[in-house]
């Protein structure tokens, strides 16, 4: 059995490439079956008719590693093709994922069947059947400080330093399509509401105690700016649609930007589109499992194009994607370019 960290991370994670693969047929198979196979097409469905309404504002959210196990091009593409306008993300997708693959590095085909003692001595870390380099992670801590200290010392949102890093990127990334890099090329802002809880924040807490120790000021995220600049998106816009990964803050935040508009006095319609791909439990009443239909209730999401599918998003996601790609409404998409209003 392998036990070296060579041996260990030898198998490269590989992304698929969704302009590759045309799922068509198989989406337009499963419109005819039941279950989860019915409800996967009416998803696919659904963000088509996000693609066709070009007053939509179409928000992506991320949450969960989906984007490490093999999904990542599926959003880069996503971007990329106007499909997306907004990115609302837990920081490990961001950082630990996109940022940390667009240095170089990649994530390695793995097993949970596995002494994690004996990873932890090889200073490997796992995602059930991931495998991480931590040395390498280091490396992204570093150069998230790095980026930092060159920036002037003051709050920022999320999304102003992501794009900060975006604008680093676009000068030094090894990896050419990051989801990072493509946002801030094609002017869509990326959004983490708890950054701290990721690569990132080690870097940054870096950051701050070499500045405390100097007597200099220094640079914080503003997760409050971040939930006024989200919102701010949902007033400009006509109308809105969700695609989610998971759940978590991305889900909130982006779905609470409704309640946050009516708090400041804008009457804003409820998110019109709605898709959520998760495996968690409905009865426990936490927010990354709260059905659609639940988050109604709240004001947030209309109920008339919704769907909640219940699968582990790789299984899914490519198919969705790759058909809504294949069928090319987005080519006749405005670009909202909401970047720009920040």
């Amino acid at each position: 059995m392998a036990n070296t960290k060579k041996e260990l991370l030898k198998e490269v994670i590989q992304h698929v490439d969704i302009t590759k693969i045309d799922s068509t047929p198989i989406i337009d198979a499963m419109r005819s079956m039941s279950f989860s196979s019915r409800d996967t097409a009416r998803a696919a469905d659904i963000l088509q008719m996000m693609m066709s309404n070009k007053d939509c504002t179409n928000w992506l959210t991320i949450a969960g590693s989906s984007s490490a196990a093999g999904c990542m091009q599926v959003y880069v593409h996503m971007v990329r093709f106007n499909m997306i306008d907004c990115v609302v993300s837990t920081g490990a997708s961001i950082i630990d994922m996109d940022f940390f693959e667009a240095l170089g590095y990649k994530h390695y085909k793995g097993t949970p069947f596995v002494d994690d003692g004996m990873l932890r001595s090889n200073y490997i870390d796992r995602i059930y059947d991931t495998y991480i380099d931590e040395e390498e992670l280091q490396e992204c801590d570093a150069t998230i400080k790095q980026i930092a200290d060159a920036l002037e010392p003051r709050p920022y949102s999320s999304r102003e330093f992501i794009w900060e890093i975006g604008r680093w990127l676009s000068k030094n990334s090894v990896k050419k399509e990051s989801l990072i890099q493509t946002c801030f090329e094609h002017n869509v802002p990326i959004f983490v509401p708890a950054f701290s809880d990721c690569s990132a924040g080690f870097g940054l807490v870096m950051h701050q105690l070499e500045r405390i120790k100097e007597g200099k000021p220094y640079l914080t995220i503003d997760s409050v700016a971040d939930f006024r600049e989200l919102t701010e998106i949902k007033i400009k816009s006509k109308t809105s649609g969700l695609f989610m990964i998971g759940g978590g803050v991305p889900k909130n935040f982006a779905q609470d930007t409704v309640v946050c508009a009516e708090c400041q006095g804008f009457e804003v319609p409820m998110h019109q589109y709605a898709i959520q791909i998760t495996v968690a439990d409905v009865r426990d009443g936490a927010c990354s499992s709260s059905t659609l239909k639940e988050a109604s209730s709240w004001g947030k999401v209309s109920t008339v194009h919704e769907q909640m599918v219940y699968a582990e998003a790789t299984t899914v996601v490519p198919l969705i994607v790759s058909y809504v790609f294949h069928k090319k409404a987005w080519q006749d998409r405005p670009r909202t370019n909401w970047a720009k209003i920040f």
